[in-house]
């Protein structure tokens, strides 16, 4: 029989089902349960930081650091949760910059209060680079997808912004990775007991709004590339018209 463990151990990405199913023959509930809430595996901690560092709100933020806060507690590999969660953030942050390149001014003017809108203007005018480092460091509940889409919008070389964005979200990981190996026993005693009280369908539910907004997010980056790319591209001219000109 197999059990949550060596499911985790064998490194699959398991769907949420299958890993529920895997924990109802063995260990504790607690613990059969923490197996149910990371049982996307690394590659749901990669897709969940790309979004984590796009202009798309997950509907809990910071998700991204609760997931290495666990992941770590659970003994994973850190160096690996650090690469996976970075590259994925860069992924995220990258798209985003190019979205805010080719929307402009105006696409962030329309997902963006004004008070600040100003604020991001305004600094990214003035300090860019910290404009991009500060916001990727900082946890919620400070804005980061502003500052991303108004450094690709007001064309900060791409470079620099690569560079200052990967690496305050590689140090922002890093500390969630030490709070993980450093207090891994206290979370994990703390989320059992949240388990205890809550119990499965506290995390189906979570995972499952977690799993939609995924897919949603993942569906307003596709439509919002084409859409800011059809914006940027202009019209053709027919071939009869091109050839009478």
């Amino acid at each position: 029989m197999f059990s949550a463990f060596a499911l985790r151990d064998h490194g699959h990405a398991l769907w949420p089902l299958a890993a529920l199913l895997a924990a109802s023959g063995s260990g504790s509930a607690g613990h059969r349960l923490v197996h149910l809430f990371l049982s996307f595996g690394l590659a749901g901690l990669f897709l969940v930081s790309i979004v984590d560092s796009s202009f798309v709100p997950l509907p809990i933020p910071g998700m991204t650091d609760i997931m290495l806060v666990l992941y770590a507690a659970q003994h994973t590999n850190p160096w690996l949760l650090i690469l996976i969660a970075s590259v994925g953030s860069a992924l995220g942050g990258f798209f985003s910059y190019q979205v805010g390149q080719s929307g402009g001014m105006a696409f962030i003017e329309r997902r963006t209060p004004p008070r600040i809108f100003k604020r991001v203007t305004r600094w990214m005018e003035s300090h860019a680079i910290l404009a991009v480092a500060v916001p990727a460091i900082l946890p919620p509940p400070m804005p980061l997808s502003p500052f991303v889409l108004a450094a690709g919008a007001l064309k900060m070389s791409r470079r620099k912004f690569m560079i200052a964005f990967t690496v305050s979200r590689l140090l922002r990981h890093s500390i969630a990775v030490w709070l993980g190996v450093e207090y891994g026993g206290a979370v994990l005693v703390l989320w059992n007991k949240f388990i205890q009280t809550w119990g499965t369908p506290v995390l189906i539910f979570l995972w499952t709004g977690i799993s939609l907004s995924l897919g949603y997010a993942f569906w307003q980056l596709w439509k919002t590339s084409h859409s800011v790319g059809a914006i940027k591209r202009p019209a053709r001219k027919p071939v009869a018209d091109a050839a009478a000109g």
